[in-house]
């Protein structure tokens, strides 16, 4: 399912845009969430992972290219459209790497092709990550780049190949967003990417990384039939 954000602080121009998206995707028969946000910093701290977001520029606390900015800073890499009753920032939209500029009022044809065109990007650009909160600040992971989860209470870390990463979370709720992803939950305290599996016993797996990560005499069965399914789905054999 598509994702896509409006950030507009004009709410008419943020609702007739929406219903035009709406109706363009519906017309592509694309499914997809429209989540409108009147302020920058209401965005900023949407824990929401968004495919694209339409990002007006005049707008009262942050201004749109303030708020690219951030975004940017934030590890957003997915699809940035300005849409703006003033030309005079198209040469700054270049440097937050903004996919197009579009000019209000919206013409629909244009917004048409441009969601077209961001459609065929992110066919070629799409990774699938988690967006952890600490302190205030949202964090994207590569799921490709996780070894595994460790759970301790309400703590969870993330150990990864750029450092591990503690946050408060549920780990049903984690096993939902992991579900079909490559992952599995050897363990009541450890849910282990099979990407890294390097060899395994009864006892424990031993990740690529040398990292051993115990298995429940409970989950061994299931764990094996697992990594089965895994690596017949990535062409491997075992």
């Amino acid at each position: 399912m598509l994702a896509v954000a409006i950030c507009d602080d004009e709410i008419l121009d943020s609702c007739n845009l929406a219903g035009i998206i709406k109706d363009i995707l519906d017309d592509m028969q694309v499914t997809c969430t429209i989540k409108q946000f009147q302020q920058g910093q209401d965005l900023l701290n949407a824990i929401e992972n968004f495919d694209i977001i339409f990002l007006d520029i005049l707008m009262c606390d942050i201004n749109g290219m303030k708020t690219a900015q951030i975004l940017r800073k934030k590890q957003f890499d997915k699809i940035i459209v300005f849409v703006s009753s003033s030309r005079e920032y198209v040469m700054e939209a270049f440097e937050v790497e903004a996919f197009h500029y579009l000019t209000k009022p919206v013409d629909r044809i244009k917004l048409e092709n441009t969601i077209k065109r961001a459609l065929l990007k992110l066919e070629h650009t799409t990774e699938e990550f988690i967006i952890i909160n600490k302190e205030r600040q949202n964090k994207k992971i590569r799921l490709t780049d996780i070894y595994y989860f460790e759970i301790r209470g309400r703590i969870i870390s993330v150990h990864s190949k750029n450092g591990t990463f503690d946050y408060y979370g549920q780990i049903s709720a984690l096993e939902h967003d992991l579900r079909d992803k490559g992952f599995f939950r050897c363990h009541k305290s450890f849910v282990v990417n099979l990407k890294y599996a390097d060899t395994y016993n009864h006892k424990e797996v031993t990740l690529d990384n040398g990292e051993k990560i115990m298995i429940a005499q409970r989950r061994y069965d299931a764990f094996c039939r697992e990594i089965l399914e895994y690596m017949k789905k990535i062409g491997g054999s075992i």
